[in-house]
């Protein structure tokens, strides 16, 4: 039972047939579907996903994990403690993350948040921007299982051939460049951008650029803080975990649009 659901885990929303466990258990049908039934109600009064059972001959067993309410909240509270210490504040007026988002926990517990929003929907591939928002969308991309790709500010030789978008930063004004291999995006796929941190918009707008250029559809946007931004930012749709504001050097920090969206107004107000 250890192995089965090692092995759920590591392919969720990958539907696995009960033959397939039976012959790598030499183990008969019945007795794997009471093992299912077991892992089914532990995964659910844990907590940590749905174990979605499929009958037929060409049935099995599908896991798509999520994460509750109440955990969600604990982690959000928990990275406003940590995002609020004064010694993060930087020049500019944003905030030092590189620690947390290079922390294997909080990468997971990041991802599995982004990615219970898109449980009920299609999302074919995770796209996102050299270079910080690389681990977030890869472990947003492996709970969802599916690719994702990196969007480079410069063409690099061993993409190939490139498609490019110029695109205007919401929060310096600047021209900026990005470029995706064309081998990267099949057409008419759905893509959710994923991001570690927007302020106006600039670099989500472009990448929502990129989307279009490929033929594809936008599935969403989910960013893991997003900052003060007195302007109209270029993107209105979005879901963040957390909102900075910095002003005279100090830090302010307080959810994110996502509790409130996803789970609805029952949330818990954090301070």
């Amino acid at each position: 039972m250890v192995d089965m659901t090692r092995y759920l885990l590591e392919r969720p929303h990958q539907l696995v047939s009960l033959t397939f466990f039976a012959a790598r258990y030499e183990s008969a049908k019945s007795s794997i579907s009471e093992d299912l039934t077991i892992l089914k109600r532990t995964f659910q009064n844990r907590g940590t996903g749905l174990l979605e059972t499929v009958p037929g001959a060409a049935g099995g067993a599908r896991f798509i994990p999520y994460i509750l309410r109440e955990e969600a909240e604990h982690f959000v509270e928990d990275m406003i403690d940590e995002l609020s210490a004064a010694d993060r504040y930087l020049p500019g007026g944003y905030v030092y993350m590189s620690d947390i988002l290079g922390r294997p926990a909080a990468l997971r517990q990041i991802g599995r948040i982004l990615a219970t929003q898109y449980l009920n929907q299609n999302v074919d591939v995770v796209v996102t921007v050299a270079t910080k928002g690389i681990p977030l969308a890869q472990s947003v991309a492996n709970y969802l299982n599916v690719p994702f790709v990196i969007v480079r500010h410069d063409s690099q030789i061993t993409e190939g051939s490139t498609v490019s978008v110029n695109y205007v930063s919401g929060s310096t004004k600047r021209i900026e460049r990005m470029a995706l291999s064309k081998r990267s995006v099949k057409p008419d796929s759905r893509v959710l951008i994923v991001d570690d941190y927007m302020k106006g918009g600039g670099t989500v707008g472009g990448l929502r650029s990129l989307v279009d250029e490929f033929d594809s559809q936008l599935a969403g946007v989910a960013v893991f803080a997003e900052g003060d931004f007195a302007g109209q930012r270029t993107v209105s749709k979005y879901t963040s975990l957390v909102k900075i504001q910095t002003q005279d050097e100090q830090i302010k920090v307080a959810p994110g649009n996502y509790l409130t969206q996803i789970f609805g107004d029952e949330t818990t107000q954090l301070n």
